[in-house]
């Protein structure tokens, strides 16, 4: 599996309107052109208490009305519950071999997308799930440079190629309860 993050969209754009020019200047176009599917990343993180609390920026949510407030995001995921705006959306994926996959971070926080041998909890204890323990590819948090790979920031998106056939598990490591199942065939 390999990943490339990219920071702003515009290098995407580029690519596309480069790549574009020379479908129109009569270059080649590959007859087998890559397969892509998108994941969205998405959170309603309240900017005025996640700020208060992080740091000013850290939540750039520009969603009109639908915001969660940290302590309540916190105390849903104590109770059981964690809070349903944070979400990959599909939760299931079917891809075929060769397929890349464009994880989008649509939200107005960071989150990672870091592929799991089973789903539990990340390494930030007070958003597992009573009695979940962190799963050793979230362990140490940032500071497991495996895991720092893996974060995806506001705004941008992260392309991952490569993925052999079988089920592959990715997770949030910040808010565990945020997961897909990619099927590749």
């Amino acid at each position: 599996m390999k990943r490339i993050t990219v920071t702003k969209f515009g290098l995407l754009s580029g690519g596309l309107m480069f790549a574009g020019g020379l479908i129109f200047a009569g270059g080649t176009q590959d007859d087998n052109p890559p397969r892509v599917a998108q994941v969205v990343a998405l959170d309603e993180c309240d900017p005025v208490t996640f700020n208060a609390a992080l740091g000013p920026d850290f939540c750039k949510n520009v969603t009109i009305g639908a915001f969660t407030k940290l302590t309540d995001l916190f105390a849903k995921a104590q109770a059981g519950t964690p809070d349903p705006g944070w979400d990959f959306e599909p939760d299931t994926l079917h891809i075929q071999k060769g397929t890349d996959l464009v994880v989008v971070d649509q939200g107005g926080e960071p989150h990672t997308f870091t592929e799991v041998a089973q789903f539990g909890g990340g390494f930030l204890p007070v958003l597992n799930a009573p009695g979940e323990e962190t799963i050793p590819e979230c362990a140490g948090g940032f500071s497991n440079v495996a895991v720092a790979r893996t974060r995806i920031l506001q705004g941008s998106q992260d392309h991952i190629t490569g993925l052999s056939k079988g089920e592959h598990l990715f997770q949030c490591c910040i808010h565990p309860w945020m997961r897909v199942k990619v099927e590749v065939k």
